[in-house]
């Protein structure tokens, strides 16, 4: 018979394959043996015939070794078969990911259905695998049991020598740990297993040092991102199973386990922390003593320390008749009879926890990778569970905190604007590390360090200045009081820029400026350049102003202090050699309207002064400055200006629409 097949022959039918090759045989032919004849398949060429060939022998030994291997009889021939899965694999034809999937999806099936194999007989199995892990991610059920032997024999030399070029090919080419968490899980387990070595976290280090390389520059752009997924899923994790999480969502040990389903696990046990009775409020209202001893609460793995002092809760009192007990926030936040409160993790939690945060640390401390990681840390990854977050308080800041001195440090703008909320109405790494804030535990010394690498960038703007004056007045006066030169410098410039409205508050920064010798000296300053500034805005003077070409900032200073310049309305300094250092001059002249910058060295950070400063301003012309979207974006709130020439710049397309827009 010719045509199509009428029936389809099933793989494990075929007994067997081979290619025609008899003299006058049909051209681009295969035989295939089946119990009732054979079966000819005729391809349009030779390339077509190979590929059906090769897919055949494939599929018919596919089959073979699952029925092998599906009842082992004795493990020494399964290992010996699995070692001919393997071989044919590697040297098939055929090119296609299910080639190598296969014998592992197999393997993984079998350790699966066999849980009474011994430590032995698990280590053979991954050396026989191994070469196909080189270029293959393992499938969901493998990396389980690579999780269990990580865990099991955290020293075994198969950790080292098989599992680590995985790991490393995983953090290398992942894209996606949602779509594969068990990855996620074995990688966390290796690094474990790792800090388990008697170097410890020595042996961490030059693992994390061997995917960044040697050079200045990481040539892997997934690997800090995926390092990072890790490191946080992890803390995540580790909390989840000593912190009853709320969500209803499967802890890393119930992942582990295998409960996948909301049905298959238990029911979430709330943090019981304090038992409200009557006769325990009526003994702390009539107690005399100044503090009762401490009581101490466990919860599985967590122990709370809670001491009461002698004011007794009203709130407690008011439910006292209520069924519902008090969380830890509530114990906290709202009962005055909880004064302090500190959260122990066993050796082998906080154990684990130092681990991941150590890498953090590590992290940060390569320069390549320190911009991205600040921006991936600038949304604060906390989860929005109070209980969880104080524990991150107590915990996770402690030791991250290096983590953000790093970035406080570090002068390029891209690194320390990430200390700054991701968006408006959100706290920042800058916001909880300031005194008052729930990670501040310094007196204020890194958030001084913030401000002043803030300070010294493009951020020395009045929107800054007026944030601080708003939320952090009290702090910056009380470490300018201390002697803290940054915040003195702070303070000068909320009275210098008019930002504290109020005369009384304007005394008492002064008050505080006079207290110490750094503040009295930069006040008599800050004074001088006021009488300054007056004399600057003296009406008088000429309208119209062009300094000679070659001109620099101290010759603008220099002009700009010998006289009145009340009148000055049009101010050129094209092809002088000004930069962005002569803003500081610039916003001091009250009537300026026009302003030339033509080809001067004049950039973002000076645009940023302008526009909250010169309000009058009608023209300004950038053409040929080296300013850039960042800065171009600024000059949306200067509503009066009329013409603005952004020839020869680095601006973009979108920052074109979006001044239209504004201006």
């Amino acid at each position: 018979p010719t045509g199509y097949m009428e029936n389809s022959i099933s793989y494990s039918a075929i007994e067997d394959v081979q290619l025609l090759s008899w003299e006058n045989a049909p051209k681009y032919c295969l035989q295939l043996t089946i119990p009732g004849g054979t079966v000819l398949l005729q391809a349009a060429n030779s390339y077509l015939r190979d590929q059906w060939f090769h897919s055949l022998q494939w599929k018919k030994k596919i089959y073979k070794y699952k029925k092998v291997l599906s009842n082992p009889s004795r493990w020494e021939v399964v290992l010996k078969e699995i070692r001919t899965l393997v071989d044919m694999a590697l040297t098939s034809p055929l090119q296609d990911d299910s080639i190598h999937q296969a014998p592992l999806e197999i393997v993984s099936k079998l350790l699966s259905e066999n849980n009474n194999l011994t430590t032995q007989d698990h280590e053979s199995i991954i050396v026989a695998i191994a070469p196909l892990l080189e270029n293959n991610h393992p499938p969901p059920d493998l990396c389980e049991f690579f999780c269990k032997h990580c865990r099991e024999r955290p020293r075994s030399m198969v950790v080292i020598e098989v599992f680590t070029p995985v790991v490393q090919r995983i953090l290398k080419h992942n894209m996606d740990f949602g779509k594969c968490p068990r990855l996620r899980l074995f990688t966390q387990e290796y690094i474990l297993a790792l800090n388990e070595l008697n170097a410890g976290m020595e042996v961490v280090k030059k693992f994390i040092h061997s995917m960044h390389g040697p050079t200045g520059q990481c040539p892997h752009p997934r690997v800090l991102p995926n390092l990072v997924a890790v490191c946080l899923a992890a803390i995540y994790s580790c909390y989840e199973e000593f912190i009853n999480s709320r969500d209803n969502s499967p802890s890393l040990k119930e992942i582990r386990n295998g409960c996948q389903q909301q049905c298959d696990r238990k029911p979430n046990l709330p943090l019981r922390l304090l038992h409200t009775s009557p006769d325990l409020v009526s003994q702390e209202a009539t107690l005399t003593e100044s503090r009762l001893k401490p009581v101490i609460v466990t919860s599985n793995e967590i122990h709370v320390e809670v001491e009461r002092n002698n004011t007794a809760n009203q709130k407690m009192t008011a439910n006292v008749g209520n069924d519902s007990e008090p969380n830890l926030i509530d114990c906290l936040m709202v009962s005055p009879t909880c004064s302090t409160m500190s959260i122990e993790l066993s050796a082998q939690a906080d154990r684990i926890l130092g681990c991941y945060v150590e890498i953090l640390k590590m992290l940060s401390d390569y320069d390549d990778w320190r911009p991205a990681l600040a921006s991936l840390l600038q949304p604060i990854p906390f989860p929005k569970d109070k209980c969880l977050f104080l524990s991150f308080k107590l915990l996770f800041f402690r030791e991250l905190k290096y983590v953000i001195q790093r970035f406080a440090e570090d002068p390029r703008q891209e690194v320390h604007s990430c200390l700054l909320s991701v968006r408006a109405g959100k706290d920042g790494w800058f916001q909880l590390y300031s005194p008052g804030g729930v990670a501040c535990d310094d007196d204020g010394e890194l958030f001084a360090s913030m401000v002043h690498i803030l300070m010294g960038s493009c951020y020395k703007t009045k929107k800054f200045l007026l944030s601080l004056a708003e939320n952090k007045l009290g702090p910056c006066m009380l470490l300018a009081l201390r002697g803290n030169q940054t915040m003195v410098e702070i303070l000068c410039l909320m009275l210098e820029y008019n930002i504290i409205d109020n005369n009384d508050t304007q005394l008492q920064i002064i008050s505080t400026l006079e207290s110490t010798d750094v503040g009295k000296r930069m006040y008599e300053q800050l004074c001088d350049r006021q009488r300054e500034l007056k004399e600057l805005q003296r009406k008088g003077g000429p309208t119209r102003l062009t300094l000679p070409s070659k001109s620099t900032d101290a010759d603008l200073a220099r002009l700009l202090s010998s006289g009145s310049f009340g009148n000055l309305e049009n101010l050129s300094l094209a092809f002088t050699n000004v930069t962005s250092a002569c803003a500081e001059h610039l916003i001091k002249l009250p009537s300026l309207k026009q302003l030339n910058l033509w080809s001067t060295q004049f950039g973002d950070a000076g645009l940023r002064l302008l526009s909250e400063h010169l309000t009058m301003l009608q023209v300004l012309n950038l053409c040929e400055t080296p300013v850039t979207d960042a800065g171009l974006l600024a000059l949306s709130s200067m509503k009066s200006l009329c013409s603005l020439n952004m020839n020869s710049t680095k601006l973009s397309a979108d920052t074109y629409e979006d001044l239209k827009v504004f201006l």
